[in-house]
């Protein structure tokens, strides 16, 4: 595999160094948060795995981490952190980490881990949508947009998931009906709008793009950011 270790330990990083090429693997490291974002411009494309520390000179992990999946990056990342609270791990895994590991571990343990990520990235669930910073877990029907993790009601993510699933397709109020709430005619109520708006408040964070936009005279659509 091809490894970036981002970490501002020499030790650690010379220890990782040592261990993963002694394995096989090529390994590029950075120090700093200005070297990562560097390497990961540079080389993204042709990483296959970042380990990623969380406190860093110059920046913090957990946004490097974000960028990246704003970018909609899909690279596996494990994150390597003396961080232990449980608060700490549920806001790196929210923010897109595929595993989070906390200092000291073992060697042999990291590179197991790191084998059960690059197989889950090998073959993709297909439980998981993506659009642009946006994604949703069709089993927990959770989403995340931003690396933030926002909570949805029934109704809320069978709506996304129709957009998602078609994002830039037109639809109409009476095919949401039918696919959402399986309504064969229009009930004269105005549902479909009350939770678009509803859905509209969660996604539309302050300094994203909106997402879902009305098409006048025909209804709605989701658009990639």
């Amino acid at each position: 595999m091809r490894v970036l270790v981002v970490e501002d330990d020499a030790r650690i990083t010379s220890f990782l160094d040592k261990g993963l090429t002694a394995e096989g693997h090529s390994v590029t490291t950075a120090a700093t948060a200005a070297e990562a974002d560097a390497a990961l411009t540079a080389y993204g494309d042709r990483l296959d795995l970042l380990l990623l520390d969380l406190g860093l000179p110059g920046g913090d992990g957990e946004d490097i981490l974000r960028r990246l999946r704003r970018r909609g990056s899909k690279l596996p990342v494990i994150v390597l952190t003396a961080r232990a609270e449980v608060s700490d791990r549920v806001r790196g895994l929210d923010a897109g980490a595929n595993d989070y590991v906390v200092k000291p571990f073992a060697f042999e343990e990291l590179l197991a881990r790191m084998r059960a990520v690059r197989r889950t990235a090998d073959n993709p669930a297909n439980h998981e949508l993506v659009v642009g910073d946006l994604r949703l877990d069709t089993l927990t029907k959770v989403a995340w947009r931003d690396g933030r993790r926002i909570d949805l009601a029934p109704r809320e993510w069978a709506l996304l998931e129709l957009f998602m699933s078609h994002p830039t397709w037109v639809f109409t109020r009476a095919h949401i009906l039918s696919r959402v709430w399986q309504y064969d005619t229009d009930p004269g109520s105005n549902v479909v709008d009350v939770y678009v708006g509803y859905l509209r408040k969660k996604l539309n964070r302050p300094g994203l793009e909106p997402m879902i936009h009305t098409v006048r005279g025909a209804g709605y659509r989701l658009i990639r950011p």
